[in-house]
């Protein structure tokens, strides 16, 4: 032997018993040096178990989150088959002999076969045990039953309301209100398992290493070492008490069961966004907008596709069609975005500014009308960690330099675009101009203000819901701003037939889309038209006010009496407001006309809110929106159509009242739009007053006509002159009508 090599030499040493630190009988000499276990192996072992017992909590709870997506896509299945057996029970049995295959519909009927939901709901074999109907017949019967039921599965789309809860209903919005509600805990322990998972297995390998007598004995330094910080990790750990931990989170997991059915459909009403969202993301195409395209041509689908979008910093989830919306706005540069009111317009104005700001862009500018000024402020600082700057009043000049100095969003107004005075060089990232129409005559000072603040932007985003309310004209204006060379190709397309080609040239720079498109998901909304019989003394009024020749007056039919007790359509107003208030409905009702809004809320007292109105500020217009939306069922809030008309988001309403015609079309679409858009839970109810045997019938029948016309050309991204609004030489041959009947009437010459 080498004196070189090492002696080791057993023996068996008695040693006084040490509290922080157990040494085993049987100790190692190297050297003349001892080494010792630096731990407890069975404090070690237990610590492991604890250790490895919490690991597999922790993966267990892991997994719940897909026990809810399972459950969920059940759920909403679910929903979708009771819709087709509803129609199936309503598909008669002869739509199984269409194709006359000699199928004997005659047999089926006498043994209680009367839909195609009864076929389905039947067995081959049973079908086949009625005399006269062989095996083969029978197999047929149900491959056409099948057959039909599988189409109408390709083609119905679930909706969820909260004035329709069925089964399936029900089951889904339980579903995903304990989905959401988990969510945070699931992530938790998502988190820890992933943390922890890894280093408990490089512990335990290193424990496991010298775990005996042996093991330790020939184990090297380096191991050893290992072995005593291994230790000391999972102790560290288990002081940390991640078994407490653990075992809180699944207690609420557990207590997010014990959830309430009321509950989840409260929360539903809510926030409806987040549980079509789940739905849109666990279950996508059940809606039925699934296709993310939404109408644009082929070629340019691929690239916007691959378009970038970074969301960090936005604090609201998108809709999908409205993350496209923000990739074709980034992918395009200059655009006009001409979705349909309630679409999310300004979310998307958001997220592209906020996607801008993470690409390096810090400075930007919203145009709008100072209407919605506080509006566009409010949502830009909920959505998002955009700073913002409101220029407007006589602080402008100051918050325009606060703006330049600190970057951010500034918001102004139309009107106060004529202060920006930057330097020449100088751009920002991004314009937005809200309402874009407000600027189609380039000879209005306004217009020339904001297209010269154009000049300093890198992108610019035209928004509009009404940039084809009157004539292509308009539209071309606003596109040459974006795109002189798309503007000259449609500078002659103002016809109908030239619709397809219209839409492919306005792609790059044009896009637009309608809300049953891509919110199917929205509850119905019912449109009814209320027609009054005027009373003795409003229908006096109202002749007197024709053969005046009082247009105004004759526009406020039923209105312009003394006290509203003894009016028609008041009355009638009455008595939707408590039909409203008797199922937990909030309502908005618009006139054209102050003085039936002022005497609407005279005659309703303390259930009305302060009137909205032209003359009411931005700041006192969105208090009014607060507090109307934090008042109990039967509130309401009279507004001024063309004031609460656009701009404002009003989805606690879902009872709209018009007091009278307008001459627009799209001025009702746009007032309705402030209850029936993106968030609406509740199927909404909008009703039309009018008054039999006046002017209510004309301006009704007239606007019912260009509203078709209307929708045929928006529908394909075109409109034409015919579809005007109701001008006064139009009216005036209404009144000329109405003083003849009324004439005959009264046998006057």
């Amino acid at each position: 032997m080498s004196q070189s090599e090492p002696v080791l030499i057993a023996t068996r040493v008695k040693w006084p018993w040490n509290r922080n630190l157990q040494i085993d009988w049987l100790n190692i000499i190297k050297g003349g040096r001892i080494v010792a276990r630096p731990y407890n192996n069975n404090e070690a072992k237990e610590l492991i178990k604890r250790f490895d017992s919490t690991l597999k909590k922790l993966k267990n709870a892991k997994e719940v989150d897909q026990h809810y997506v399972v459950e969920i896509k059940n759920a909403t299945n679910e929903m979708v088959s009771t819709e087709v057996y509803k129609l199936l029970s309503e598909v008669s049995i002869e739509e199984i002999n269409r194709d006359k295959r000699g199928i004997k519909i005659g047999l089926l009927k006498s043994y209680g076969y009367n839909t195609v939901a009864d076929v389905c709901n039947s067995s081959a074999s049973r079908i086949a045990s009625i005399k006269g109907i062989s095996e083969t017949s029978a197999s047929d019967i149900k491959y056409i039953a099948k057959s039909i039921e599988t189409n109408l599965l390709s083609t119905v789309k679930v909706k969820i309301s909260a004035d329709k809860k069925t089964v399936a209903s029900t089951k889904t919005v339980s579903a995903i209100s304990r989905y959401l509600h988990a969510r945070d805990y699931i992530d938790e322990c998502s988190n820890l398992y992933d943390n922890y998972s890894s280093s408990e297995r490089n512990a335990v390998n290193d424990l496991t290493k010298v775990n005996n007598f042996l093991k330790w004995l020939f184990a090297s330094a380096v191991q050893k070492d290992a072995a005593g910080t291994a230790f000391e990790y999972i102790k560290k750990i288990d002081e940390d008490n991640l078994d407490g931990r653990t075992t809180l989170l699944l207690d609420k997991l557990n207590q997010v069961e014990q959830a309430s059915v009321s509950q989840a459909w409260e929360e539903f009403v809510q926030e409806s966004i987040k549980f079509i969202n789940v739905i849109e993301k666990i279950n996508p195409g059940i809606l039925g907008n699934d296709n993310t395209k939404f109408g644009l041509p082929e070629e340019l689908v691929q690239s916007i596709e691959n378009q970038a979008f970074f969301p960090d910093g936005l604090l609201c989830d998108l809709r999908r069609y409205q993350e496209w919306g923000v990739k074709y706005i980034l992918h395009q540069e200059r655009v006009l975005l001409g979705d349909e009111m309630g679409l999310g317009k300004t979310i998307q104005a958001i997220a592209t500014m906020v996607s801008l700001t993470n690409t390096g862009e810090t400075h930007f500018v919203v145009v709008c009308p100072a209407s919605v000024l506080t509006n566009w402020c409010r949502e830009i600082e909920r959505f998002s960690k955009l700073l913002v700057t409101k220029v407007h009043g006589q602080g402008r000049s100051k918050a325009i330099e606060q703006w330049l100095l600190k970057g951010g969003v500034a918001v102004t107004t139309y009107e106060t675009t004529q202060f920006f005075k930057l330097k020449d060089n100088y751009k920002f990232g991004l314009l937005v101009v809200d309402e874009a129409h407000y600027i189609k005559n380039e000879n209005a000072q306004r217009s020339k203000n904001v297209r010269n603040l154009c000049l300093y932007a890198e992108r610019l985003l035209f928004m509009t819901g009404t940039a084809l309310e009157n004539n292509v004209e308009e539209m071309i204006s606003l596109i040459d701003i974006l795109n002189p060379d798309v503007s000259r190709k449609i500078s002659n397309m103002t016809f109908i037939t030239s619709a397809p080609s219209f839409r492919r040239e306005t792609s790059p720079v044009y896009y637009r889309r309608k809300r049953e498109d891509v919110l199917t998901e929205l509850p119905d909304k019912t449109e009814e038209r209320e027609w009054c019989s005027l009373l003795k003394e409003e229908e006096k009024i109202y002749e007197e006010a024709i053969l005046a020749k009082k247009y105004a007056d004759a526009r406020r039919v039923s209105w312009n009496v003394d006290d509203l007790s003894n009016s028609s359509k008041a009355r009638r107003m009455k008595e939707l407001i408590e039909e409203a208030e008797e199922e937990g409905r909030k309502i908005i009702v618009f006139s054209f006309f102050l003085d039936t809004i002022s005497k609407i809320k005279t005659f309703l007292g303390d259930r009305c809110l302060t009137p909205i109105n032209g003359s009411v500020s931005p700041e006192k217009r969105q208090s009014i929106i607060d507090e109307f939306d934090k008042s109990p069922a039967g509130t309401v809030l009279v507004s001024q159509i063309q004031s609460g008309g656009t701009g404002l988001n009003i989805q606690t309403a879902s009872v709209v009242i018009i007091c009278e015609p307008q001459f627009k079309p799209s001025i009702e679409n746009q007032a309705i739009s402030r209850a029936y858009r993106m968030g609406q839970s509740r199927n909404v109810l909008v009703y039309r007053l009018l008054a039999e045997n006046t002017v209510d019938e004309h301006l009704t029948e007239i606007l019912q006509n260009k509203q078709t016309v209307f929708d045929a050309f928006a529908d394909t991204s075109v409109a034409a002159e015919n579809t005007k609004e109701i001008d006064d030489k139009t009216f005036g041959n209404i009144i000329e009508e109405e003083i003849d009947r009324i004439k005959a009437k009264r046998n006057i010459q």
